[in-house]
């Protein structure tokens, strides 16, 4: 699993968050991503919450999440502008303060946002104000260490920060330097305006005004908030923002005189209205093209309505485009966005994340001599416990039911009995289904072979040769692959994912096959969700009954622009699987003491059904009831 400055990703909580603010922005293709700070990228279309919540506790951690979502969804899509940010990044650039100024903008806007928010949904005062706690908590803590080390404009902004955060006008502030205090009062004037501003022009007018009304200082050395927009520089008109809040006039004010008789005119009512929504402040009009040239007329529609909050995200239309057959409009300005194919890679089929994902299969090789005298000593460790957990897939799993045989010489006397009048020879005779030898269950065992398993590989391949010498002696089909990304071939647009088939479903009973385990090693990076996903779908090709589909992992995805969202792709390409009727099973096999940080990290990805056991010898007996559950479950 990733770890993100220290922290473990809640599965669970990113998903929550990445609904949250697809439902809050009225954007499915926005996605949901932790960052250093809280903003809405504009390059990478995401929104993005402060990793500053990772070193809080749950009930402080996830309200605060949640207000950063609020606050970019709510706020900054909604009622900031961005031309008028723009502007101000490019004025303070000719400041000596631009990282205090950034910040400082971020800090204001936000107390703005924050205050509309909770105006237009109440439901969310009480995160808001345990956000407020905790940034209270820590300013207070980052004041006195500023003073001590007399990091003078870091001081300055803790204190203004408390200043606007604090229950009444005149908070003291005894571990402050008096300069700073004296400096704080200067500014008062200005930083009490920003409860009476209304507009993103205005936060910026107070913010600048405070920059250049301070000088002495050297810039601050901590970054306690980022930019609510990343990319400013790259903004254009037809932008997320301009989707949400479009209220341009059209470029040209003529006007043209229809006859309303001549006109066609469609009198359909759509019900897309919902009192929550409802927004008096907002003046434009809803379903209106993003038309800048055009001519208005004195056509009587339907009566155009008001916008509402939400309206944008009810009306969201996207389909995808193609080359037409008969009319060429390539040369037309599109209304929707395209999606086109991915030059490197696969489709969604296998998952947003792996769009650059490439699937490369490697074919395992003749065993060695050395490969097939270590897999031997590993069948005598293992021998004991083969018995046994043989014993429990064979208790467990039901055999494959043949059909009831029909129109026999002898056996049960069948209902059907015209045949002993029609016939001179008449089978009237059956015989019930049976149970056959085979098992009607089907095993993949997927194996992560990336450079973190390094210490994990000689166990892991133990329980590797128990789980085939056990398939194989049931006569359970089974396939054994190894899978990893390599790192030195990434390229843009193309992530090379190698499969090394050691088995296959039709060669897992052949006798000299066994060593060829032996052959997975570690090797760089780990795509999990890619490669759960591929052998998903070989395994729902298969016609048994039961399919398992059991990860050899140390639970930590990590490759190219996978980063921590490698642990919810991988939750997510598990769930799938689960709900194709597949049973993933998340192994754990440690080379000793297990560590709560690893069982916390399966746990994300696999949930309750994750085996994890310090050795091979403990497998059967954590392994049983858990394939007694699943099949339970199944039945």
């Amino acid at each position: 699993m990733h770890v993100f400055n220290d922290a473990r990703v809640d599965t669970n909580l990113f998903l929550q968050l990445q609904d949250l603010a697809t439902v809050l922005s009225g954007d499915v293709d926005l996605k949901f991503d932790y960052n250093y700070g809280s903003l809405i990228d504009l390059v990478d279309y995401k929104l993005t919450a402060s990793s500053f919540w990772d070193n809080t506790n749950p009930s402080i951690k996830e309200p605060g999440l949640k207000t950063d979502v609020y606050l970019r969804a709510l706020g900054t899509l909604r009622h900031s502008t961005l031309p008028e940010m723009k502007v101000f990044v490019e004025s303070i650039t000719e400041s000596h303060l631009p990282k205090f100024a950034y910040q400082l903008f971020a800090l204001l806007e936000d107390l703005r946002l924050e205050e509309i928010i909770k105006h237009d949904r109440p439901g969310t005062v009480q995160a808001f104000s345990v956000r407020r706690k905790a940034y209270q908590h820590y300013f207070g803590t980052q004041l006195v260490v500023n003073a001590n080390r007399n990091f003078q404009l870091d001081e300055l902004f803790c204190l203004i920060y408390l200043q606007l955060a604090a229950d009444n006008p005149e908070p003291a502030f005894p571990k402050a330097t008096t300069s700073q205090i004296q400096q704080l009062e200067e500014l008062k004037s200005l930083l009490f305006q920003v409860f009476e501003a209304r507009t993103t022009s205005e936060t910026a007018r107070i913010a600048e005004q405070i920059v250049f009304q301070l000088s002495g200082y050297k810039d601050t050395l901590n970054e306690y908030f980022v930019f609510p927009v990343s990319h400013i520089e790259r903004y254009e008109k037809n932008t997320l923002f301009d989707e949400l809040t479009r209220t341009d006039p059209l470029a040209n004010c003529d006007f043209e005189m229809v006859d309303q008789d001549e006109s066609e005119y469609f009198d359909q009512e759509f019900s897309t209205w919902h009192r929550e929504n409802k927004n008096e402040n907002r003046k434009q009009n809803f379903l209106q093209f993003e038309l800048e040239q055009g001519t208005k007329t004195s056509i009587l529609g339907g009566g155009a309505r008001e916008t509402e909050d939400g309206d944008q995200a009810m009306a969201s239309i996207q389909g995808a485009s193609s080359q037409s057959k008969q009319n060429d409009y390539s040369e037309m300005e599109a209304l929707e966005k395209e999606e086109t194919p991915h030059k490197g890679g696969q489709s969604d089929e296998f998952g947003e994340e792996n769009k650059d994902a490439v699937k490369i299969d490697k074919v395992a090789t003749k065993p060695t001599n050395d490969d097939m005298e270590t897999y031997q000593i590993f069948v005598a460790d293992i021998e004991p416990y083969k018995r046994k957990l043989a014993k429990t897939i064979e208790k467990t799993i039901e055999h494959k039911k043949n059909q009831p045989r029909q129109d026999l010489i002898f056996g049960r006397l069948s209902k059907k009995l015209l045949p002993i009048v029609l016939e001179e020879n008449p089978r009237v005779f059956y015989k019930k289904h049976e149970d056959s030898k085979e098992f009607d269950a089907a095993f993949t065992l997927l194996v992560d072979c990336s450079a973190s398993m390094h210490n994990k590989m000689a166990e892991t391949k133990r329980g590797i040769v128990l789980f085939h010498e056990v398939l194989k002696h049931l006569k359970i089909p089974h396939s054994i692959v190894g899978f990893w990304e390599d790192a030195n071939e990434v390229k843009e647009d193309y992530q090379p994912n190698y499969l090394h088939r050691v088995h296959s479903f039709t060669d897992s009973f052949y006798e000299q096959n066994g060593p060829k385990i032996m052959q997975l090693e570690p090797e760089e990076d780990n795509r999990d969700g890619f490669s759960i996903r591929v052998m998903s779908k070989e395994l729902m090709d298969r016609r048994e009954k039961h399919k398992f589909l059991l990860v050899f992992s140390d639970g930590e995805p990590a490759a190219a622009n996978y980063d921590q969202n490698g642990v919810v792709d991988t939750n997510l390409a598990v769930t799938e699987a689960r709900k194709k009727g597949i049973s993933v099973i998340g192994m754990f096999l440690a080379n000793g003491e297990i560590e709560e940080r690893q069982d916390l990290t399966m746990q994300n990805i696999y949930g309750r059904e994750r085996v994890m056991v310090p050795s091979v010898q403990e497998l059967p007996d954590h392994f049983a009831p858990l394939l007694k559950k699943l099949l339970l479950k199944l039945v």
